[in-house]
């Protein structure tokens, strides 16, 4: 075959040259081995990287082994070129044990900090955020560290992309930004999923440096990344490159290549990068075929090592109790509670009070929100805060929700805490999926917490309409992996805020806006923690249990110090996930009758799950069926006496009558 690439090798030595192809060769010859077994049955999917290996191979083996880099389905090549043992590749796509995620994730969805690589979801974009994320750890410790994130063309046309390419040049960030454009999404080309004449034109409107490279040409690749790798270590930046490149075979196997001329695939055979480099190295003298026989045969016998000891590790055993620890990653709470000392504050005074003092513990902790540096945020929660902590740890940040989260879920594989402001709890739609899909999966799929906190000003009752008053924590409830916290005083406000930045699992923290400056107590002045999943129980009674989170819960007290005649238990949840169940029994049981009452809709909010709890636990001691409060199953309007109408308050004092009534 002839040559038809035109090879620089520069300085590089023949044992280099040598190394890279050995390199280049390994992955081809798994893929090779890997579609026999499928056609056997022996495999359930695949997704094939033939004819791209050179990118994989360039990119991580010009980078040093302790810099985070994060591939895609196609990037075989930088799981062997990080040296992962063969076996435990082949037990991953076996779900056996000996893999990274336990049977409970397949192909190449997994990380692994061992070999600092940050595996892939199926929804592609966040992959930009995530590397963001990590590379500002690397630039916060100045470590003169770069990371590098894969994705392909179609992937480009992703929200996330554009934000986490937006973030990344507003920061200086240091990553390699790599496109793969291999001709196809799918089955669709690339002039069905963009207009421009080349992917690196989208870099020039985020002011980033970016180039062009030859995706088949190893030394092309290996030389240009290495130059500029060590560039920004010097002179950290965000670089795009986009690697030209061609799928030789379907999305994945099933999906063949029918849609793709024949003429183009014929094209692109000839610039198969293994063969063209193989040539090259023959005609230096720098590979013999007998030297290439015996390279083959030692990864070939790599290879079916490796799939020996995997195809004979035992199926993957597990019971209920081994899942559902895996859920959360253990948390050991410190009670901290050495005050002496308390001060009348409101409940955004609290907030704000426990953010700081948890800056001042935690010096690895990193606050990100639209306006909260100077400004202080739009509640001035954070007002002062860079005085006395700096911009880098108190950071605005471009209006993109979705890559801040997952920014975030990068700073917590790189080591670091962070705290995330959505400006409005109903604003995190925009940053839905990453909370989740990686925030709240993550542990359990391949044991990497996130540790991130993300603060949601919530709530009706200051006239702010159906984009500013919603009160949306059933969106998180029904996730498993994610904590839920939704205080209604300052002293718990605080004291749960310290404890959800301790912890090392992801918590949704609800903050209610109108009771930020409405409802006063006494808070001690040092710092305290609250622990998770239990109740507050602020009223005695015998008739009946009233169950009520957030501002609700001074709904139900506002009526119960007016009516004397009613004697209820006034369980305060705190806590949504972990709910504190036994306390509600031992209330239930007591009274008989149980009231639940929620501000969101009612259909599908957590106070159906709880109804179902009692029903489930306590039906025998049950007077009565549990009844739920909750708001019209309208969007939340905007006038006050069409949300006064709305809420569920305008319903609770009849609701809780009929129930004494039953």
């Amino acid at each position: 075959m002839p040559n038809y690439m035109i090879f620089d090798k520069k300085d590089l030595s023949n044992s280099k040259l040598l190394e890279l192809y050995k390199s280049l060769l390994k992955p081809r010859l798994i893929e090779q081995k890997m579609l026999v077994l499928l056609r056997q049955g022996k495999i359930s999917k695949w997704f094939s990287g033939i004819g791209q290996e050179a990118i994989s191979i360039g990119v991580t083996s010009a980078l040093t082994k302790d810099e985070y880099i994060l591939p895609m389905h196609r990037n075989l090549g930088v799981f062997t070129a990080r040296e992962i043992p063969l076996q435990r590749l082949f037990s991953q796509w076996q779900g056996k044990a000996n893999g990274f995620t336990k049977g409970r994730d397949r192909s190449f969805h997994f990380g692994t900090q061992q070999y600092k690589i940050i595996g892939m979801i199926s929804h592609l974009g966040p992959q930009f955020g995530i590397a963001d994320g990590i590379a500002l750890g690397n630039l916060l410790r100045k470590d003169k560290k770069v990371c590098a994130v894969f994705t392909g063309e179609g992937g480009t046309s992703e929200g996330d992309i554009h934000e986490a390419l937006n973030i990344a040049s507003v920061w200086n960030l240091p990553v390699l930004f790599c496109i793969e454009n291999n001709g196809y999404g799918l089955s669709t080309p690339t002039n069905e999923q963009y207009k421009c004449n080349n992917l690196v034109d989208r870099a020039l409107g985020y002011a980033m440096e970016n180039h062009i490279i030859d995706g088949n040409n190893i030394l092309e690749v290996y030389t240009k990344v290495s130059e500029l790798a060590e560039s920004m270590r010097k002179n950290p930046r965000p670089v795009f490159l986009e690697f030209k490149t061609f799928r030789m075979r379907g999305h994945e196997e099933a999906s063949g290549t029918k849609y793709v001329p024949k003429e183009l695939m014929e094209e692109w055979a000839v610039k198969d990068p293994i063969k063209n480099y193989e040539n090259y190295l023959k005609e230096q003298s720098i590979l013999t075929d007998k030297e290439k026989e015996n390279i083959e045969k030692e990864i070939i016998d790599e290879i079916n090592n490796g799939l020996e000891i995997a195809f004979n590790e035992p199926v993957i055993e597990s019971t209920e109790i081994k899942e559902l620890d895996d859920v959360y990653k253990k948390f050991d709470y410190h009670h901290i509670d050495n005050n002496k000392t308390t001060t009348e504050i409101r409940l955004i005074d609290a907030i704000s009070q426990g953010l700081k003092q948890s800056m001042q513990q935690h010096d690895n902790l990193i606050i990100m929100g639209q306006d909260i540096a100077e400004y202080g945020g739009v509640f001035k929660i954070t007002e002062g805060f860079i005085d006395e902590f700096g911009k880098e740890r108190v950071r605005n940040t471009p209006i993109c929700e979705s890559a801040i989260v997952s920014a975030a879920y990068g700073l917590s594989i790189n080591g670091f805490k962070s705290v995330v402001e959505m400006q409005f709890a109903d604003f995190v739609s925009s940053g839905f999926n990453p909370i989740v899909n990686l925030l709240a999966k993550s542990y359990y799929r391949w044991g990497q917490q996130a540790d991130v906190v993300v603060r949601m000003p919530c709530g009706a009752g200051v006239g702010a309409g159906p984009f500013h008053s919603q009160t949306n924590e059933a969106w998180f409830t029904k996730t498993p992996g994610l904590k839920v916290v939704y205080p209604a005083f300052p002293y718990d406000a605080k004291g749960l805020l310290c404890t959800a930045i301790n912890d090392p699992n992801p918590v949704l923290f609800f903050e209610h806006k109108a009771l930020y400056r409405s409802i006063k107590q006494d808070v001690p002045n040092d710092y305290y923690t609250i622990p998770f999943g239990k109740a507050a129980k602020l009223k005695e009674g015998a008739d009946l249990s009233i169950i009520a989170f957030g501002a609700s819960v001074h709904w139900v007290l506002d009526i119960l110090n007016m009516r004397g005649d009613i004697s209820a238990d006034l369980i305060d949840l705190r806590t949504l996930q972990p709910l504190d169940e036994e306390t509600i029994f031992n209330s239930v049981k007591k009274t008989g009758k149980a009231l639940i009452v929620q501000e969101d809709t009612l259909f599908g909010g957590i106070a159906s799950d709880i109804s179902s709890l009692i029903h489930e636990n306590c039906f025998q001691q049950l007077d009565a069926p549990v009844k739920r409060v909750a708001s019209l199953e309208t969007p939340i309007p905007f006038t006050g006496n069409l949300e006064n109408q709305y809420l569920a308050k305008a319903r609770l004092e009849k609701a809780i009558n009929d129930l004494l009534a039953y």
